[in-house]
């Protein structure tokens, strides 16, 4: 059976176009910890939505794409490049020489990463003063929406949409799931978090292309999409006059390797 992250492979010129970049201010304190052209593995970077950003800091960037034509995009829109390589592998799978890297990143994809790999795998390619350094997108309540996702919950909820889990956090609560894992772990140390507000507007026409390219959008079957699309469109053109704003904080979390026990 097809793994769900695995869809949004079939739509990468529309995730190119529509998913969002990140702020400079996160790669700045990024950067701030690093050596001058690190090594860096970025995993999941789809189309370079980070991966841009990465390399204007003169870092040499092993990105780490599981969709060949997202992976394609990627090498396009950076094939002037000479110090990025694109591996189309898994990150689970992917063959990476150990303790070799300066920073692992992954910018809204590693809750996509499962299993020992999560931890394990970026403790064993980091060197020993490396960063473990995980974005999140995270959506929070704020009244910058005006409302608009308490009000389109129905429609969601029509077509097995509807969002699930805790309440959306407000903007100085906004957290990572990697968090308490890496505070549980003995494989890293000092995690430290870091948010910047980055809500994102958009035309009816550019927000249903935004709904399309998430991988439960992309799951549903023809009909119910097309229907679950006309329906948002719709209600964004009569209640709330053409545009959507998407009220985000970006998170930000940094952690540093543990010393590796000596094998005797």
């Amino acid at each position: 059976m097809r793994e769900l992250r695995e869809g949004f492979d079939d739509i990468a010129d529309l995730y190119d176009r529509i998913r969002p970049r990140y702020p400079e201010e996160l790669f700045t304190e990024l950067f701030s910890r690093l050596p001058q052209r690190a090594e860096v593995v970025e995993v999941g970077p789809g189309t370079g939505q980070a991966t841009g950003a990465l390399l204007n800091h003169h870092a040499r960037v092993t990105a780490v794409e599981l969709g060949a034509n997202l992976a394609s995009r990627l090498r396009r829109n950076y094939s002037a490049r000479d110090d990025l390589d694109v591996i189309v592998s898994s990150f689970e799978e992917a063959a990476l020489p150990p303790h070799s890297f300066d920073a692992v990143v992954a910018a809204t994809s590693y809750h996509w990463v499962s299993g020992t790999s999560r931890l394990e795998k970026p403790h064993e390619l980091l060197r020993p003063d490396g960063w473990f350094a995980i974005i999140d997108t995270v959506q929070v309540s704020a009244p910058t929406d005006h409302g608009f996702f308490e009000r389109v919950q129905p429609i969601y909820e029509r077509y097995g949409q509807g969002h699930q889990g805790p309440p959306a956090p407000v903007p100085d609560e906004a957290s990572s799931p990697i968090m308490a894992e890496l505070e549980k772990s003995a494989l890293f140390r000092s995690p430290s978090l870091f948010r910047y507000r980055w809500d994102q507007t958009y035309s009816t026409s550019e927000y249903i292309a935004l709904i399309r390219s998430y991988s439960g959008t992309q799951a549903m079957p023809e009909d119910q999409r097309t229907a679950l699309l006309a329906d948002m469109s719709r209600f964004v053109e009569d209640h709330f006059g053409g545009y959507v704003t998407r009220p985000l904080v970006i998170v930000l979390t940094l952690a540093h390797p543990t010393a590796r026990t000596r094998r005797i």
